[in-house]
């Protein structure tokens, strides 16, 4: 007999969950490998650009409520272009390769749709971030354009970005 994974549920951000999301994107910003946020960005600059600013902010929580991840979405573009999103996802490094991305992934899919958005973009996905990269693809996301240097990596240096692209309504 084979367990079933704890349920994992995607809720809205709480002002009382800062105090544990704040770390996580910190670390994950810190490392310089996966976002374009300076590697020295303030707790505020950081809370402005993935809570403030966003149309919605969520949190994915297991079991017990511990944070396993956290993603944002936001009109990528204003005016004629704020019909497609842009989401940015975190996941806590605990939880990571449990399916906690693609859960989150799903369903801001979901709410994309219903807040009137017709598609998602991912701007900056850095090449050498395979898993994510085969992820979104697994996830019907196409790369539709490849920017040449686009990403300075902490430690590999000017690496390639792609931008990806869903469309979520016919």
């Amino acid at each position: 007999m084979t367990s079933s994974p704890a349920p994992i549920t995607i809720r809205p951000l709480m002002p009382a969950d800062w105090p544990a999301v704040w770390p996580v994107l910190q670390a994950t910003f810190q490392a310089g490998d996966t976002y374009a946020f300076a590697p020295d960005s303030s707790e505020a600059e950081i809370h402005k650009a993935w809570v403030e600013l966003p149309a919605a902010t969520f949190v994915a929580c297991g079991a017990e409520g511990q944070l396993l991840g956290t993603y944002f979405i936001k009109p990528n573009q204003a005016g004629l272009g704020a019909h497609v999103c842009n989401c940015g996802y975190v996941v806590v490094p605990a939880a990571q390769g449990q399916g906690v991305a693609s859960l989150m992934c799903e369903h801001s899919q979901q709410q994309a749709v219903a807040m009137g958005f017709r598609a998602m973009q991912f701007n900056l996905v850095v090449a050498s971030n395979v898993r994510a990269v085969r992820l979104w693809q697994h996830l019907g996301f196409a790369i539709v354009g490849t920017l040449p240097g686009a990403f300075r990596h902490r430690t590999l240096g000017y690496v390639d970005a792609h931008v990806m692209f869903k469309t979520l309504v016919a």
